[in-house]
C-alpha cells in the first residue's frame, strides 16, 4: 500500500504530551504506511488519538522532540529498537480474563466434551490463541480445563503475538489488580492465583500448561496444528480485506477434523464463507472449515 492509496488524513493533531510538535499530514501518512507495512494492520484517517496516546512515551525515551524527528527515525537504518517499539505501541490490543463468556460457556458445557469423547483414546486436547496479547486468554482456557478436571491429559495450549513485550509479560503471568478484576470469576482467582504486592501471579501448575511463541499472522502457518480450538478474537477487524482472507486461509490449515474457530463478536466471515461454515452452540457462533 502506497501513500496515494489513501485520502489525506482530513485533520491535524496538537498532541498535548509533545515538547512542540503536531502530526502533519505527511508524517500521519507515513506512520500509517508504515505500521501497514510491518503488521498488515490498518490505521483509518480517525485514528490520530492512538498515535498521541502510544507514540508520546516513546517521543519522550528517545529524546525527540517532534513526531516529523521519529519518522525520519523510522526511515533511518531498519532493525533498531525503535522500530519494533512503534510497531509493538500501535498493535496492542485489549484482552480480558473470559472475555466473551457465552463462547467459554459453549466450550464448558458443549465442545470441550464432545472433542473429549472423540479424544479419548489420545486423551489429547490442543489450543492456539493466535492474537494473545499479555496470556489472559490462553490463561482462561487452562484455569478452564483444569477446572473441568483435564489435569490428567494431554494438552497443549500455544499463545502466539507479533509484540514481543506484550508476549512477555503473558510468561510471567503476572497482573494487577484491576486486569483480574475483569472477567475472572472469583473462585479462580483464589484457586490459581497467589498474591505479590499490588500484582496477582498465575500459579505453576496454570502457567507451564502454556507456551508461548512470537508470530505474525501474514506468514504461512506451515506446520503449525493442527488444533482442537483456534482463538483469532478481535484482530482480524484491524486488516483490509485481502490480509484478512489470506489469514483465515492460512488458519483454516491449521484446524484439527471437527475442530472450532472461534472471532471476536464484532467479527464475520464477510467474503470468506466459502472458507468456514458457521455452527451455533447455545449463544455462541463458532466456525468450521467448509
Amino acid at each position: 500500500m502506497t501513500t496515494s492509496d489513501r485520502p489525506a488524513p482530513s485533520s491535524v493533531l496538537s498532541p498535548p504530551g509533545f515538547t512542540r510538535a503536531t502530526i502533519e499530514p505527511e508524517d500521519y501518512r507515513f506512520l500509517q504506511d508504515y505500521i501497514y507495512r510491518e503488521s498488515g494492520i490498518v490505521l483509518d484517517d480517525d485514528k490520530h488519538y492512538l498515535f498521541d496516546a502510544r507514540l508520546t512515551p516513546i517521543l519522550r525515551s528517545e529524546g525527540l522532540s517532534s513526531v516529523r524527528a521519529l519518522c525520519n527515525l523510522l526511515r533511518g537504518v531498519q532493525g533498531r529498537p525503535v522500530h519494533r517499539r512503534v510497531v509493538e505501541a500501535m498493535t496492542t490490543n485489549e484482552t480480558l480474563f473470559f472475555r466473551e463468556q457465552h463462547q467459554y460457556e459453549a466450550l464448558r458445557t458443549t465442545l470441550i466434551p464432545k472433542l473429549a469423547a472423540a479424544r479419548a483414546g489420545t486423551r489429547r486436547l490442543s489450543f492456539w490463541s493466535a492474537a494473545a496479547s499479555t496470556g489472559q486468554e490462553a490463561y482462561s482456557v487452562a484455569m478452564l480445563l483444569l477446572d473441568l478436571g483435564y489435569r490428567d491429559w494431554n494438552i497443549q495450549i500455544l499463545g502466539t503475538d507479533l509484540n514481543e513485550t506484550v508476549l512477555e509479560r503473558a510468561r510471567t503471568g503476572r497482573y494487577l489488580q484491576i486486569e483480574v478484576n475483569r472477567g475472572l470469576p472469583a473462585a479462580y482467582l483464589i484457586r490459581f492465583f497467589d498474591r505479590h504486592g499490588l500484582e496477582w501471579q498465575i500459579k505453576e501448575e496454570v502457567r507451564r500448561m502454556v507456551h508461548w511463541q512470537r508470530l505474525d499472522l501474514r506468514s504461512p502457518l506451515l506446520g503449525k496444528g493442527p488444533y482442537d480450538f483456534v482463538f483469532c478474537r478481535n484482530v482480524l477487524i484491524y486488516f483490509d480485506p485481502p490480509t484478512k482472507r489470506r489469514i483465515l486461509s492460512e488458519i483454516r490449515k491449521t484446524i484439527a477434523s471437527g475442530g472450532y474457530l472461534f472471532l471476536g463478536g464484532a467479527e464475520t466471515m464477510a467474503d470468506c464463507a466459502d472458507l468456514y461454515r458457521r455452527v451455533e452452540v447455545g449463544s455462541a457462533i463458532l466456525y468450521q472449515p467448509a
